[in-house]
């Protein structure tokens, strides 16, 4: 979207919300604070400002189309599929999912999928279904299996997953892998390479996946004035600038965003926490915010308000899990795993902390 787009949704945000954006895992843009008042008017205003899309979710990579290296344009299977779900979306689960991977820079292989689609350079596409085997078949084949278990899982009801319909299987790629593997090519993923596209975008993030509206504004306000005209949510909580000068990032940086790969931010996943949710029990951004200077460099922190681990589901190398009676402190594993310790938060917030190893 062009900057002023974005601008003008942080303005609603805070208008309707408590200013509170986020950028998903998933590359989603996610307001909070909005009520039940206040939605209806944000919607309606969020409507007249930009297109909405509906129907099932169908990921591709934030920069399609544009991308060298991609092996083929997702673009049009997305769109044939889009149309010829479009008349199932109430009657399949909102968590339903379509990947659809180009093989390009910015990997999707992290991102959870009842059907994957990944493209081949033999001009096929490796279609996985429930995280069963991979079956190649043409763009035309491929859109019809996905329709065809789309079909399928509306016929069964808004509760089914494409696990259902296939016993024994289940896509774990993201819930399983302990970190986010390397891109293809060899590459890592955008935080150990933030210019991207050969030039044509450079990703900076928002720590923790969140920003307050002043501070979306006045980076899209710098955009506007250093002529960037497109910004693009990504995966891993990212915003990709297109043409981005480096004064632009600069100014990015001083704003709080993160631009360096070396940023401590980038292996702190954190949750809103008690400030926005219902099930939090301590304030996880303000935590990890406190101790991501001091997280040594070979290991990734974790802050869950609650034992659900929204922020991050895969395993870190330290959890911090909040919970009725204190901080529950887990090495090696998941916010829903039973804590080797459970941690004082007066202590911890007087900088008292065990890291691993240190």
């Amino acid at each position: 979207m062009a900057p002023a787009d974005l601008a003008a949704l942080a303005k609603l945000a805070d208008q309707h919300g408590n200013g509170l954006i986020e950028i998903t895992a998933r590359g989603n843009l996610q307001v909070r604070g909005l009520r039940t008042d206040t939605a209806p008017a944000f919607a309606a205003a969020v409507a007249a400002l930009l297109p909405i899309e509906h129907g099932p979710t169908i990921d591709i990579s934030p920069i399609a189309g544009v991308d060298p290296t991609e092996i083929a344009d997702p673009r049009p299977l997305a769109e044939a599929i889009g149309k010829g779900a479009a008349g199932m979306a109430e009657r399949l689960g909102p968590k339903v999912s379509v990947v659809i991977d180009a093989s390009g820079q910015i990997s999707l292989d992290q991102l959870k999928a009842d059907i994957r689609l990944l493209a081949q350079s033999d001009n096929s596409w490796a279609v996985t279904l429930g995280g069963g085997k991979p079956q190649r078949t043409d763009a035309e084949g491929a859109a019809a299996t996905v329709l065809a278990v789309l079909g399928a899982l509306a016929a069964v009801g808004p509760e089914a997953r494409a696990a259902d319909l296939f016993p024994g299987r289940e896509d774990i790629t993201a819930a399983d892998s302990p970190a986010p593997s390397p891109a293809r090519g060899g590459l890592p993923r955008w935080r150990s390479w933030l210019d991207l596209i050969h030039g044509h975008s450079r990703a900076i993030a928002l720590p923790f996946g969140a920003a307050r509206s002043a501070e979306i504004i006045a980076l899209c306000g710098a955009a506007i004035a250093s002529v960037c005209n497109n910004m693009r949510l990504a995966p891993d909580h990212v915003l990709l600038l297109d043409n981005a000068p480096d004064d632009l990032i600069a100014q990015a940086g001083e704003l709080g965003f993160i631009t360096g790969a070396d940023d401590p931010r980038n292996r702190v996943s954190a949750c809103i926490g008690n400030q926005g949710c219902a099930s939090g029990h301590i304030a996880a951004r303000d935590i990890a915010a406190q101790f991501a200077p001091r997280l040594p460099a070979s290991q990734s922190l974790h802050v869950s308000g609650c034992s659900k681990g929204c922020a991050h589901p895969r395993p870190a190398d330290v959890t911090l899990v909040g919970q009725p009676d204190g901080i529950g402190l887990v090495f090696a594993g998941r916010a829903g795993d039973t804590p080797s310790k459970l941690l004082d938060a007066a202590a911890l917030g007087a900088g008292t902390f065990p890291f691993q190893g240190g």
